[in-house]
């Protein structure tokens, strides 16, 4: 090869590298987009991102649960035979639950926030407060003594870390959006786009929402710009063309924010309780594991507690805890969390001591065919409340509606500082595919299109003729609660002999046995169904939250 050609392939060698460098340096940085090539944030402004961001960190109480597929349902044997339960093949994402239930510590730090925000010396304020209240009447019986429960258990210090109880469904979830605006209180706080400590300040006029500080940051805590831009902030603040800074709030890119606080779906929560196994393949992917720990059994077979039980729960006919100084298990009541073994996942009682609500509609089959990936029924979807000048809608002391339940019972519906919701509708839906309504609570399942009917030649007074002379599945008891004028409860009673079932849009599934069941009900496969206004001495909760990012923690990409 003479000179000339050894000379022209080193120059195209180096031009090779040259380009490559370029093009490498230009698809690495983290300076620059690969999208345009314009710098990221540029501290004279531009688009601002949070690059840094490594995977969502653990929020508080929770830990994590990695993502798979399992069989749900019940394949041991059936002896009550009613056949809600029948396996399928089902595959949840990466999330986070609660180690324990809801203790009452936790459940009397959210009312004590409540009556320092809502003071229900005021009147405009005082069913907010007693909306939030757990039911303590549950624990009396006609022919039992429970009036100690009654007094004590939420509030004395004795049962501070036991399981709250008397807590409806809807109280649950009102206290899952609670806690998610004030650990996002928190984390805003320690990033410097809160003053410190500014959470003690709330009030009815200046309150902190997660939604309202997204879409609309200068409404948050009344419009208090010394809360939301403090002097010592560590916010970025960006430089504009002309020289002056503008205000920088924390977005969803900043990556500060974690998704909700929610009740886990009943997926979600079987899938928790049946745990790890060094035998998973089989145990729970073929759907063999009964219990949240390994074996058949309900006792230890451990050397050092060989025969003790391994949750709380009801022994037999009149045996609650075993015999007074050698007890079975612990308890006769609920008992304190964490007093049994965990899961293989780190989660406790997820067996025993209290059943749990979960966010699912009950319905007698879980919909396979439909959907097997993160299954859930009860889904309504809403959207944020729009003003005439194109601002969200934040509601105000003044705009708080409530709800009366089906018990009597009042709640507040919003709260001040929370954006107004209203249900999607056809600006949403339109040639949609994958949804075409707001609520999709009966969503094949009692809806005119899918669910069965059942032939009748009459009509109740004051009902309407359903399509073609018949009659829904559920044909549950229709209960009325009003107020007059003068804000006296009138109660009607539904005394027909023609309804056919309990279940209708308003029950929510609950998963798990308590102290008041037999063995029977402890296996996760099983699920009961209960009024979502209503609450009992052996229904609890635990908080779940979805994870963002990769399915597993501290994984690295693959190849």
């Amino acid at each position: 090869m003479d000179m000339k050609n050894v000379l022209n392939l080193r120059i195209l060698l180096a031009l090779v590298i040259s380009l490559t460098i370029v093009s490498c340096s230009r698809n690495s940085s983290n300076n620059s987009s690969r999208a345009t090539g314009w710098k990221i944030n540029d501290k004279n402004g531009g688009f601002q991102y949070n690059d840094k961001f490594q995977e969502q960190e653990t929020g508080p109480g929770l830990v994590f649960i990695e993502g798979g597929t399992f069989t749900m349902g019940k394949v041991q044997d059936d002896v009550m035979h009613d056949w809600n339960n029948s396996p399928n093949q089902q595959h949840v994402q990466s999330f986070y639950m609660d180690e324990t239930e809801v203790t009452n510590k936790m459940y009397t730090e959210y009312l004590d926030w409540i009556k320092r925000t809502y003071p229900p010396e005021e009147e405009n304020y005082r069913l907010i407060y007693e909306g939030a209240l757990p039911d303590t009447l549950v624990w009396r019986n006609r022919l039992g003594y429970a009036e100690t429960m009654t007094e004590y258990y939420l509030r004395h210090p004795a049962y501070g870390e036991y399981p709250v109880v008397g807590v409806s469904w809807i109280q649950a979830v009102e206290f899952a959006s609670w806690r998610t605006d004030r650990v996002a209180e928190m984390d805003l706080q320690n990033a410097g786009y809160l003053e410190r400590d500014s959470h003690l300040t709330s009030s009815a006029d200046s309150n902190f929402n997660v939604d309202t500080y997204i879409n609309a940051p200068t409404k948050t805590y009344g419009g208090n710009d010394s809360i939301i831009n403090p002097e010592k902030s560590r916010r970025r603040v960006q430089t504009t063309a002309a020289g002056d800074t503008i205000n920088v709030y924390a977005r969803r890119e900043s990556g500060i924010f974690s998704p909700d606080y929610r009740l886990p779906t009943e997926a979600e929560w079987e899938y928790a309780a049946l745990g790890l196994s060094e035998l998973r393949s089989y145990n729970v992917y073929r759907g063999r594991k009964k219990y949240p720990w390994d074996g058949q059994y309900t006792r230890s077979g451990r050397r050092k507690t060989r025969g003790d039980q391994l949750a709380n729960f009801k022994q037999g006919k009149g045996d609650y805890g075993g015999i007074a100084g050698w007890s079975d298990d612990g308890a006769d009541i609920t008992a304190q969390v964490m007093s049994y073994e965990p899961n293989d996942y780190g989660l406790y009682d997820m067996a025993g001591n209290v059943a749990e609500w979960v966010a699912d509609v009950y319905r007698p089959i879980v919909d396979d065919e439909f959907n097997d990936f993160n299954y859930t029924r009860g889904n309504v979807y809403y959207k944020n409340a729009i003003n005439e000048d194109g601002t969200v809608k934040v509601i105000t002391p003044d705009e708080i509606v409530y709800d009366t339940l089906s018990n009597g019972r009042i709640v507040a519906r919003n709260l001040p500082g929370e954006i107004a919701l209203v249900p999607v509708d056809e600006n949403e839906t339109y040639l949609r595919t994958n949804f075409d309504k707001s609520d999709n609570r009966n969503f094949r399942d009692g809806d005119v299109r899918s669910s069965r009917q059942y032939a009748d030649n009459f009509e109740e007074e004051g009902e309407e003729a359903d399509v073609n002379n018949t009659r829904k599945m559920y044909n549950s008891p229709k209960h009325n609660v009003e107020r007059d004028s003068l804000g006296a409860i009138i109660k009607e009673y539904d005394t027909s002999n023609d309804r056919t079932s309990l279940i209708n849009d308003e029950v929510r599934v609950y998963k798990g046995g308590s102290w008041r069941d037999r063995a029977y009900w402890i296996d996760p496969a099983q699920r009961r169904y209960f009024p979502q206004d209503m609450a009992t001495d052996y229904i609890g909760f635990r908080c779940a939250m979805s994870r963002v990012g990769s399915k597993s923690q501290g994984k690295k990409k693959r190849n």
